[in-house]
């Protein structure tokens, strides 16, 4: 039997038009009046503790500060862990790292939330996704299935002869590329397998991009292993997707920065070199290092950066504006972990998880307000999937560890945000032997850090006031004892019900 030409059919076909078709418009009118848009824009590592609109001294988000004055600003968000493997793996399952699993770097998730995801949350929307990140992208391609349009990451990456190694071991891509940068590219300490034929490398790759460099006195932005890209070719080439493709449509785009290496535009370079703000100084932790501990210079220039995202998001938004595509999309803007530059603790991927590198920004635009609204209640990043399934009218996803979000639900949980660390794991189906956990409960923050070197016995636990003690300088486990009590046993027994599956009978 011939099989029937269906409308994923349609819309998949549409997408590989021209842009100045008119078949993706003609769809659009039909589909006026049903569900809204979405559009999910992740900047990595992107600590709500650096952002002007949160209330940090220095203006990193002039842009984000104007637009959001319409927005629902959410000021107690937090990432489901804290680097990109477990914090983008949250997002995009609306469960904790102890249920997906995927807590090793680069690893996928478990294989039962393969069919259940963000995008499988919403049928009936055309569902296209993005990101610089190579971590993330192995999401995307664990959830192609899913998705209308997938967009390769080298798609928006600059021109590179790395893309021969794509082009040549498709089957062999992760093998060829680890033999390829060992022999080709030179390592940040100076050295390569061939010292002839990675210096010739780097003269051409020069030459691809060299009309470039000045635009970025420090480096192009760059994941560290390819050569570079441009966030404002990601969001022209996306611009102009969103306004081709059918509606509704549900957009997920994760751009990399201000993640390291920090390469801000000369725009924004050194614009924070000579003012006056100073980081409160805090004692080193037991997870950090004993140098500079709080790391004032790599702060600055990460401030600097998100200038720079914070320049394309405003960008991308007017563009989309201007387009009359905002009149019916709901634009959702966070980050999948956030950014430490204290108590010898740098950058992410740490064992202790104070607030700068799990509280994250949240924002929603929604089509048709025009007056801001500020959300204090802890929100999580499960959150997100189950709101923007109920905002469209889509089915409650019934496997997500999250809620509607308020607005959008005018029930207020009994429940705490946790988040989760398990990376000192042989493989992310073994029980949480070594282990950082966080919980949050009200104006209350708990930490428990068990099995590292550093915590013997029970472990280490921390209780802070993080509404009267935003900067966690004042340990109040000791005072509170009944609190800690309670929250750890809470604690303990969701921990115990996820490694279940696990444990070796």
């Amino acid at each position: 039997m011939k099989k029937q030409f269906n409308r994923r059919d349609f819309l998949k076909l549409a997408s590989l038009l021209p842009l100045g078709m008119a078949a993706p418009r003609l769809f659009q009118t039909v589909q006026q009046g049903q569900a809204k848009n979405v559009l999910v824009i992740v900047f990595d590592a992107w600590s709500a503790y650096n952002i002007s609109l949160y209330g940090y001294e220095r203006d990193t988000t002039p842009n984000i500060n104007r637009l959001a004055q319409r927005a629902i600003r959410y000021h107690n968000h937090y990432a489901g862990g804290d680097y990109t493997t477990p914090g983008t793996a949250t997002l995009l399952t609306g469960v904790l790292p102890w249920k997906h699993r995927a807590m090793l770097a680069n690893e996928e998730v478990d294989e039962y939330y393969t069919s259940r995801n963000l995008f499988s949350a919403l049928p009936n929307h055309y569902r296209i996704a993005y990101t610089h990140n190579n971590w993330a992208n192995t999401f995307l391609k664990q959830f192609i299935h899913d998705l209308d349009e997938y967009i390769a990451t080298e798609k928006l990456m600059l021109a590179s002869y790395d893309n021969i190694i794509k082009s040549l071991f498709r089957n062999d891509e992760d093998l060829a590329s680890v033999g390829w940068a060992r022999n080709m590219k030179i390592s940040e300490e100076g050295y390569s397998y061939s010292l002839l034929l990675s210096h010739l490398y780097e003269d051409l790759q020069k030459k691809k991009v060299e009309n470039l460099l000045d635009l970025f006195p420090r480096g192009l932005p760059t994941t560290g292993s390819d050569n570079g890209f441009l966030v404002e070719q990601a969001v022209g080439h996306i611009t102009a997707r969103l306004q081709a493709i059918s509606q509704p449509f549900a957009g997920y785009f994760h751009f990399l920065p201000p993640h390291y290496p920090y390469h801000t535009s000369k725009e924004f370079t050194d614009t924070f070199l000579h003012d006056k703000y100073k980081p409160i100084e805090k004692p080193v932790d037991i997870f950090g290092t004993h140098g500079n501990k709080n790391y004032p210079l790599k702060r600055r220039i990460y401030d600097e950066y998100i200038l720079y995202c914070d320049q394309e998001f405003g960008r991308l938004y007017n563009t989309l504006e201007k387009s009359g595509l905002l009149d019916n999309t709901y634009v959702v803007l966070t980050s999948d972990h956030g950014e430490s530059f204290e108590r010898g603790l740098i950058a992410h991927n740490i064992d202790a998880l104070y607030q700068p590198v799990i509280r994250i920004p949240l924002m929603v635009f929604e089509p048709g307000r025009t007056e801001g609204m500020d959300v204090y209640d802890n929100t999580s990043a499960v959150d997100i999937v189950p709101t923007l399934a109920h905002i469209t009218g889509a089915s409650s996803p019934d496997w997500t560890e999250g809620v509607v979000l308020p607005p959008f639900s005018t029930e207020t949980p009994d429940r705490n945000i946790n988040i989760v660390r398990g990376y000192h794991l042989k493989d992310g189906h073994d029980p949480l032997t070594i282990a950082s956990l966080i919980q949050v409960r009200e104006n209350y923050k708990l930490h428990y850090y068990y099995g590292y070197d550093e915590t013997p016995g029970d472990g280490v636990v921390r209780l802070f006031d993080v509404k009267a003690d935003p900067e966690e300088m004042n340990d109040l486990a000791k005072v509170k004892p009944e609190t800690v009590a309670e929250m750890l046993s809470e604690l303990k027994a969701m921990l115990k019900e996820a490694d279940a599956p696990y444990r070796k009978s």
